[in-house]
């Protein structure tokens, strides 16, 4: 008869498998016990109560463990390499396939007012989607072409949704008039913060973004005799077509068009406006990365004493970068302004400014299409977690960790160069390997 016993040999690596697994349920029973197994809730007379969730917990302690073993048995207990996780053939089909992924992208964008006309859920989600799009290529020319990184990049998106909502309400201007107005004083402002962060870089500079786009949101909280301080600006006006407005009466879009009035024909206008607005972004970065300027962001994102021994001028090298990244940022500022309708320095705090830069470094610094997914995936995807409200911000960092592990370039990680030298030629991917500093 057989021997029924497991061989010593296959032992072994059960036994590590086993070890490996106990210690991730504990380090996972420590992390989930506070966030998951207590939950405080307000009681009838006004107090907190704590409730437990201890069936919930059990079930995440036993995924990780199942999990771990898994991960142990067929990957062993080194690190994953992406050639052992992923077949060969794979990277190749998706590289392939990148290369369709922008136009079927536009297209879809063309076509979703046609597609989800009755669903004006979906429409106002596609158009906060656009509209951080639009951010994240302006701060990825800060950040992924100059190298420069900006924690305060909001404080340009305020000043133009200010600029807008204060142009319009009290000097009767259009949206269009108001539109490069504030984006003209967005760059303005960018310039300024520009002149104090020269010399600096790295760590220094993202502290002192940061405390230029705090500076802005108090400056918009405790000038109320401009600002409206904590009551925002209200009644901002909205963009009309070429003169007719979207409403109910002679005179308007629906009436000279011999259209039925819809309250959905202003909210397919504004999709449309950010869509043109995102692509002239887009556009206009394309067009600059192959100008002198954008070689020489990108240069200076390199080695910036290498970029000065070249006798590049750093100082209008960054200047630049702060100012026609701030200008996008404030067109943007400007649409969410007549958007909403309504603004508030609550709509503009550090928050905003690191989900674009998550947006931006998630995506691939200095890839347009990776910021366009990235923002697709973080923005609508967090939608489908709105029923699991508690755990989204859960996905959001395992999905960081998990990025920043597999592809620490972000998703769209390969860029092509803005020049290149004789013939093109293409290099193995055998040869490039992704740095993980």
């Amino acid at each position: 008869m057989a021997n029924a016993t497991v061989p010593s040999s296959h032992r072994l690596p059960l036994i590590a498998a086993f070890k490996d697994a106990v210690l991730a349920a504990l380090l996972a029973l420590g992390l989930f016990f506070f966030l998951i197994g207590l939950r405080t809730e307000q009681g009838p007379t006004g107090a907190l109560e704590i409730t437990t969730r201890l069936p919930l917990l059990a079930l995440l302690v036993g995924a990780v463990f199942a999990g771990s073993v898994l991960r142990t048995l067929v990957f062993g207990r080194g690190p994953v390499l992406r050639g052992r996780a992923l077949p060969r053939a794979l990277p190749a089909l998706a590289e392939r396939a990148g290369r369709f992924a922008g136009p079927v992208l536009l297209v879809f964008a063309l076509l979703v007012p046609v597609l989800f006309y009755q669903n004006r859920y979906l429409l106002d989600l596609a158009i906060l989607v656009l509209t951080y799009v639009m951010l994240g290529w302006g701060l990825n020319i800060v950040v992924g072409l100059a190298g420069l990184l900006d924690l305060g990049y909001v404080a340009f998106y305020a000043v133009g949704a200010y600029s807008y909502a204060l142009l319009a309400t009290n000097l009767g201007l259009s949206f269009w008039i108001c539109l490069p107005l504030a984006g003209i004083l967005a760059a303005f402002w960018g310039v300024l913060l520009g002149f104090p962060v020269l010399r600096l870089r790295g760590d220094y500079l993202a502290i002192v973004t940061l405390a230029f786009g705090e500076i802005i949101r108090l400056v918009l909280l405790n000038w109320q005799s401009l600002t409206g301080g904590p009551n925002g600006i209200s009644s901002i006006p909205r963009p009309t077509f070429f003169g007719l407005p979207f409403a109910d009466d002679e005179g308007s879009f629906a009436a000279t068009f011999g259209l039925e009035f819809s309250p959905t024909h202003r909210v397919v206008f504004l999709f449309y406006l950010i869509l043109a607005l995102a692509l002239v972004t887009n556009w206009a970065t394309i067009r600059l990365r192959r100008l002198p300027v954008g070689r020489a962001w990108e240069a200076m994102r390199e080695d910036e004493i290498a970029c000065r021994s070249l006798g590049i001028n750093t100082t209008t090298t960054k200047l630049t970068a702060f100012a026609i990244g701030a200008m996008f940022g404030g067109f943007a500022g400007s649409f969410f302004a007549t958007r909403q309708g309504f603004i508030s320095p609550e709509s503009f705090t550090f928050g905003e400014s690191a989900l674009v830069l998550a947006i931006v470094v998630l995506g691939g610094m200095g890839s347009q299409l990776g910021v366009a997914a990235a923002a697709l995936a973080m923005i609508g995807g967090f939608e489908l977690f709105r029923e699991f409200e508690q755990f989204r911000m859960l996905v959001f960092g395992f999905a960081m960790v998990a990025i920043m592990i597999w592809r620490p370039r972000g998703l769209v990680a390969t860029r092509e160069p803005s020049v290149f030298l004789g013939e093109r030629k293409a290099v193995s991917a055998a040869l490039v390997q992704q740095g993980r500093a």
